[in-house]
Parts: structure tokens; C-alpha cells; sequence
């Protein structure tokens, strides 16, 4: 057993070289592998996603990609693949690929929140919470950990503001692998690194992020036939409430559908969630609630199946988290107790009984859907909960049937569209 844990610890002997030279018809840019040299070591990435893949990290050095007209992202922007020694306020056990891409999700949601504080918390390149608030960074930081307590786990937190002592003490309160902020007041890293295995950086370019938003860059997908597919990275087309559209669609027999406007507050909550949505992997619907996450589900492979789980994950993380208050233990511990303890048995059905009846947390929320709706049965169950409104991209045959599902709904409830898919695959 002890050699398996030590796989985790040992660092994969790096084989690619210091350069690499993309070529895309007359452009050509040029990186550079990355490497750090820690405690008198020269170190490159751990490993790659599993402990028997070597990786290397590489950062654009000069040159550009330019496709169509357009200019690629490129040389000088100042984020993960420009993190240098001093940047690695502490390394904890060192960078894996998977720490770094967690980071760089993270980065790619926060991108289109820059209007307040707000903290991601990333578990295998989805989030796992996210909020915003204009009551501060503390305040951004609980609510994303308060919308999936059990999965932040060892995940990945990445904040849009420089990190403050209250924060930290949040953070340390739990376990965290990687912590990543544009600054941290020094009181605050101070605290942070008291956990001696946490990776601690500090990424100036962070605020700079919403000068990148409306710029792509080059994402690649290899093949396992070594081929590659190139496209242009996903661009948030939705950047405030006046970039939703109004929710309308015409029935064969000229019948116009036209959907209720959300109110601001509904409009703010299904910008942040949209916003969230560009860093979740598809199939995927989010529900949020007072600018944070209320349940994400991801990956599903259609879309009422992905509308039932997330509320079945709302049920199960409100239960926890109500089950941690009373008893300081999580739900999955208390099920266990209760298999041989009548009290505590009595106590988990009054924690899922509470649960239920709050609908998980989940009445007064928005929905938003990274692809349309096929039939209304997803909207159905959504409304069942107690959603207000709905984003989603539109363009399904039966429009109309989804809008009349929302028309249909006492109070009715708010539909816009985004007139824009946002798969993540």
C-alpha cells in the first residue's frame, strides 16, 4: 500500500523538449516549456492527468496564430502557462496537469464575473460552487463553498480580487489543494501557508481577465489517431441582462409565443449563471440562486435526465449541508450511524425531511441550460421546483410548446433566450 500512495508523490521524468513551433498556414507562434526550480531543483509539471503521464507545461513566447482575420490569444498575457517561482507563493506538493487546468476553468468562468468579487471552486475541471457579491470576496468565497461542500473537497479555488484575512481563514477552515488569487493581503498568505501541502498562487494577470473575454484563442482537440481538431474557443455572447433575448416563437398556425421579461434581480442571476456555464461540461443546467450556484449538473446525455439529477444533487447537498450544522458530521456519515443507531437514524429523517421540504434550496432560483430544450418535460420539472426564470440558447422545433410551458406556470415564470449553444466537451 505504501508504494501505491508513493506514485503520488513522485514527480513523472519529463521527455519533451524546451521548444515547441506551431505552424498554421503563415502564422507561427513559438513556446517555450515551462519549468521551475524549487528548493535547488529544476522541476517541470508532476504529472499529467494520471501519475503515469509525463506532461510538460508550455507558454506562448513570440510570434501570433491569426485565422480569418482574427488574432489569436498569445505571448505576454500573464496567466497559468506564465507561472514563474515568484508567482509560487507556496508549491505545496508541486503542479500536476490537473491542478493547473482546474486553475485555467476557473479562469475561463471569471473572465465574463469581473463586475464583482467572486470565487470558483473547480473539482476535475467543472465547478463544484460559484458565487458573486457585492458585499466582498468572504461573502463570494462561503456561498461557492456552501453550494457543494462535500465535492470542494481537495478542489481548486480560483477568486477575481486580492485575497483577504477573512477569506483565508474560510479557506483553512476546509481542505484545499491549490488556492490561485490575482494578490494576497499578507496576513492572508501568512495564514494560507500554515497548510503546508496547499499550492498557493498568485496570478497578476487575473485582473486583466475581462480585457481577454472578447478575444479567442486557438482550442485544440487531439484524435487518437494522432489527428487534431482546431476551432475557435467558446465567446460569451450574453455580457449583461440587454444581451438576453426576448423568449418568442411562432406556432405553425401563425399563434405568436412570447415568454414574461425577468425581473433585474432574476436577469443578474441568469447573467452570473450563464457566465458559470462556460466552464461546465456539457450536457449541463445550472440553478442558481442570489449569485451563486445552487446545483450544477454536468454531463448528462439528455437534457430532462440532466434537469432531474441536479435537482436530486440539490436535495442530497442541502441535506448536507443541514445535517454538518446539527451534527457536525456529513450526511453519508450520518446514513451510516443510522444503520445501527436508532437516534441517529431518527435524525436522518428529519435532515431529509427538511431537505424536502425546502425543495432543496431550490424555490426562488433561476435555471439556465447550456442547450435548448427538446420537449417541455425538462422545463416541467424545473418549474416544479419553484424556479422563477430561465435562460436557455432557443431554436428548438417546439419553441413554442417550451415557452407555453413557462406561460403555463402559477406565478408564471420568466424565459429568455441566449441565442447561443454553450456545449464544453
Amino acid at each position: 500500500m505504501s508504494d501505491l500512495k508513493k506514485m503520488y508523490h513522485t514527480m513523472q521524468e519529463d521527455p519533451f523538449p524546451a521548444e515547441m513551433r506551431l505552424t498554421l498556414g503563415e502564422s507561427e507562434m513559438v513556446f517555450r516549456k515551462r519549468t521551475w526550480t524549487i528548493d535547488g531543483e529544476v522541476k517541470g509539471l508532476r504529472y499529467g492527468e494520471n501519475p503515469d503521464q509525463p506532461a510538460a507545461l508550455f507558454e506562448p513566447v513570440s510570434g501570433e496564430i491569426k485565422v480569418g482575420g482574427v488574432v489569436f490569444r498569445g505571448p505576454g498575457i500573464g496567466l497559468v502557462s506564465s507561472l514563474a517561482e515568484e508567482h509560487m507563493l507556496q508549491s505545496g506538493k508541486h503542479p500536476g496537469k490537473i491542478n493547473l487546468t482546474d486553475v485555467d476553468n476557473g479562469l475561463n468562468i471569471l473572465q465574463y464575473l469581473a463586475a464583482k468579487p467572486a470565487s470558483v471552486i473547480l473539482k476535475h475541471n467543472n465547478p463544484c460552487g460559484a458565487a458573486w457579491s457585492d458585499s466582498g470576496l468572504p461573502e463570494a468565497f462561503a456561498r461557492a463553498f456552501a453550494g457543494d461542500r462535500i465535492a470542494a473537497f481537495g478542489g481548486t479555488i480560483v477568486v477575481n480580487r486580492a485575497l483577504d484575512l477573512k477569506t483565508a481563514e474560510l479557506i483553512n477552515a476546509a481542505y484545499f489543494e491549490v488556492v490561485a488569487a490575482p494578490n494576497f493581503a499578507a496576513d492572508a498568505l501568512a495564514l494560507l501557508k500554515t497548510k503546508k501541502n496547499l499550492r498557493i498562487l498568485r496570478i497578476p494577470g487575473i485582473s486583466e481577465l475581462e480585457k481577454l473575454s472578447g478575444r479567442p484563442f486557438l482550442d485544440v482537440k487531439s484524435l487518437i489517431d494522432g489527428g487534431l481538431i482546431v476551432q475557435f474557443s467558446f465567446e460569451n455572447a450574453v455580457r449583461d441582462a440587454a444581451g438576453f433575448l426576448p423568449a418568442e416563437a411562432t406556432a405553425k398556425d401563425g399563434t405568436v409565443y412570447v415568454a414574461r421579461k425577468p425581473t433585474a434581480k432574476e436577469a443578474d442571476d441568469l447573467l452570473f449563471a450563464w457566465a458559470v456555464e462556460a466552464g461546465v461540461t456539457s450536457n449541463s443546467v445550472i440553478f442558481a440562486k442570489d449569485g451563486a450556484t445552487v446545483a450544477i449538473g454536468t454531463g448528462e446525455q439528455d437534457r430532462v435526465g440532466c434537469v432531474d439529477i441536479t435537482i436530486h444533487k440539490a436535495l442530497t447537498k442541502y441535506a448536507d449541508q443541514l445535517c454538518f450544522e446539527a451534527h457536525k458530521i456529513s450526511l453519508y456519515e450520518l446514513a451510516l450511524k443510522a444503520e445501527t443507531d436508532p437516534e441517529a437514524a431518527k435524525a436522518l429523517d428529519a435532515v431529509k425531511a427538511a431537505a424536502a421540504r425546502a425543495k432543496g434550496g431550490l424555490p426562488g432560483s433561476v435555471l439556465v441550460s447550456d442547450g435548448f430544450f427538446p420537449f417541455r418535460d425538462g422545463v416541467d420539472l424545473a418549474v416544479a421546483q419553484g424556479v422563477t426564470a430561465i435562460a436557455q440558447p432557443g431554436g428548438s422545433i417546439r419553441d413554442t410548446e417550451i415557452i407555453e410551458a413557462v406561460n403555463q406556470a402559477t406565478p408564471q415564470v420568466a424565459m429568455v433566450f441566449t441565442g447561443q449553444r454553450s456545449f464544453k466537451h
